[in-house]
């Protein structure tokens, strides 16, 4: 009778303890979220493991010998260890090295790019900061893609590559650039790095920004010279950032996919990404190996990132702030380094654009005379008789490219809306369990898309979605969108929730005011900036997204960024520049648009 009574006692105790758990929202929305990411993410990655072991339909079973969906170590063999006309050499070894080169050398040039940036705005007397802060993000707002595109289109020549005509470097000035300077590994590491410096400038920016002054004022009393004050004492402080940097860029343009196809392929120059793109239309176990090995790459970034965010309290110097910031004078320098600066940025983020639009604009390529321009390719028709053009109408009265446009945009709200309510509910859930086991399996999960290159995370939901057959169109690009895309919201949800004081909520709660309406009529309104930018940065990213999409898309006409990948290897430059134009047009006003309307900035997206 005793124990009975002990056992409804135990049991009474448990049912209070898991009434006290889950009449929490944090701990509800922690539960549900580690159930929902580890479906999304480590069941497509258990997937994709099975697929590198499994004779696919096609080249691969005859190949093989062996039935379809049958066990084998056949693509293995093949990718790492076959010597018979250099296979393993020309599929795997040298794409990997070529990977390797352009990923640490666009870190290199992101980091010195916008590091030297952030630098001359935040710590010197610059002229023109607004001008230079306001544009130095434009390259990562606008495709990486339009500043290759750019590229080739500026300094291409009938002399070097594949089936290419004069750009407006060989045909305006005479000049023919070798092709080491046009394509290959130079022009992807080059503009890598340009897109990717906003991260530079955005992270080291802001630590120059905020970080105390008390030990370069104690170093300037003393006499030493500036040099020396920037070496051992404010280069060390920001070295966290500098190596995160390092590491964020390393990954990005290790997954990279639509800047090596335009500035490699014309020449051959093959990574890891274009590699396997092409071998899952033939040798889907071999291309799937391929995104198992950037995987890898991915997790051991995150490791080395980890503990280089882990180190920054080695850096911690002193433990107040000081309110007085020393400043250089760049006296006579500053105009030249400023006219300089503004130059470049404006090669980098406005002369694009202008290109764009020109090219679009020309019949014959390589002349660029007015008697050689139309609009037709914008609001022409019947073009395929009169211009030998695959499409009959210019983009803007093309039904094709308005569809394209509607399906990209909704697909952009749909990530976007997604993405980030699912950000500022694991941020609130993060930040109020901060600290818990629970809390940091959510919170890794959430980052854990980050680090899977964005050509391989679609590849993973490719081979997934083979096995079910209701996951296809539109619901699994939203899908693959909005999980990709869930590490940047969640950043920003967790960021803005931790600035937030528990009294404010408290106080509504001791009111008994429902948890969802603490969340619309208080908490929302107070980080509505924030919470804004996880909602911003996913859309925009969406809106400019190839890489993600090129393996899963329905059709080449479906989204804008696979139709322009379609008119550029047709040969249809100026349909594809056209097309081009019109995306980055639309990628910036929705920026701008949403930046003021709410405040929110693609910036704090980036940067927290």
């Amino acid at each position: 009778m005793q124990q009975t009574q002990t056992g409804k006692v135990r049991l009474s105790r448990l049912r209070g303890r898991l009434h006290a758990w889950f009449s929490k929202p944090a701990n509800i929305i922690l539960l549900v979220f580690l159930i929902a990411l580890t479906v999304l993410t480590l069941y497509p990655l258990l997937s994709l493991l099975v697929e590198t072991v499994t004779v696919h339909l096609g080249k691969e079973a005859r190949a093989a010998k062996l039935p379809v969906g049958a066990f084998t170590w056949y693509h293995f063999q093949r990718v790492f260890a076959t010597k018979e006309n250099n296979y393993s050499w020309i599929q795997f070894y040298k794409p990997l090295l070529n990977t390797l080169a352009v990923s640490v050398t666009s870190s290199v040039i992101a980091i010195l790019f916008g590091g030297v940036v952030a630098f001359l705005v935040t710590r010197t007397n610059l002229k023109y900061k607004k001008f230079v802060s306001a544009v130095f993000t434009f390259p990562y707002i606008m495709p990486s893609w339009t500043l290759a595109l750019f590229w080739e289109t500026f300094f291409k020549n009938v002399n070097i590559g594949l089936k290419t005509s004069n750009g407006i470097m060989a045909s305006v000035f005479g000049v023919f650039m070798p092709e080491w300077f046009v394509y290959g590994y130079f022009p992807i590491a080059l503009v890598l790095g340009l897109h990717y410096a906003p991260f530079a400038y955005i992270l080291i920016g802001g630590i120059l920004r905020n970080m105390d002054a008390n030990l370069e004022e104690a170093a300037t009393i003393l006499r030493t010279p500036r040099w020396r004050i920037i070496w051992r004492i404010t280069l060390p402080i920001v070295k966290p950032a500098m190596l995160s940097t390092f590491l964020l860029v390393f990954a990005s343009s290790m997954s990279a996919y639509s800047v090596p196809v335009f500035l490699g392929s014309p020449v051959r120059y093959y990574v890891l990404s274009t590699t396997m793109k092409e071998l899952m239309n033939t040798y889907k176990g071999q291309a799937y190996i391929i995104v198992a090995v950037m995987i890898l790459f991915g997790v051991a970034i995150l490791m080395l990132n980890q503990k280089v965010t882990n180190s920054r309290k080695q850096f911690t110097t002193v433990t107040g702030k000081s309110g007085q910031i020393s400043k250089i004078n760049l006296k006579r320098a500053n105009a030249p380094i400023a006219i300089i600066l503004v130059v470049i940025l404006l090669l980098v983020a406005v002369v694009p654009l202008v290109t764009f639009a020109l090219e679009s604009l020309i019949i014959k390529a390589g002349d660029y005379s007015l008697g050689n321009m139309t609009l037709d390719f914008w609001v022409g028709t019947e073009l395929d008789k009169r211009l030998d053009q695959g499409d009959s109408t210019g983009i803007l009265l093309n039904p094709k490219v308005w569809k394209a446009l509607g399906y990209s945009l909704a697909l952009a709200v749909t990530c976007s809306v997604i993405a980030g309510t699912s950000g500022i509910l694991v941020g609130y859930g993060v930040a109020k369990r901060r600290g818990s086991r629970l809390a940091s399996w959510v919170s890794s999960l959430s980052f854990f898309p980050y680090l899977m290159p964005s050509l391989a995370f679609g590849a993973i939901y490719l081979a997934m979605s083979s096995n079910i057959t209701w996951l296809h169109g539109f619901l699994l690009l939203a899908l693959v969108g909005s999980v990709k895309y869930l590490p940047f919201a969640s950043r920003s949800g967790v960021n803005a929730m931790l600035q937030l004081s528990g009294e404010i909520e408290e106080a509504a709660l001791i009111t008994g005011v429902p948890w969802w309406k603490r969340m619309l009529r208080v908490i929302f309104p107070i980080q509505k900036s924030s919470f804004l930018s996880g909602y911003l940065l996913p859309m925009v990213s969406c809106m400019r997204e190839l890489s993600l999409f090129v393996l899963i898309v329905p059709t080449s006409n479906t989204i804008l960024t696979t139709m322009l990948m379609q008119y550029s290897e047709k040969g249809w430059a100026q349909f594809g520049n056209a097309i081009n134009l019109l995306i980055i047009v639309v990628v910036l006003l929705v920026n701008f648009t949403v930046n003021k309307l709410t405040g929110a900035s693609i910036d704090k997206g980036v940067g927290g």
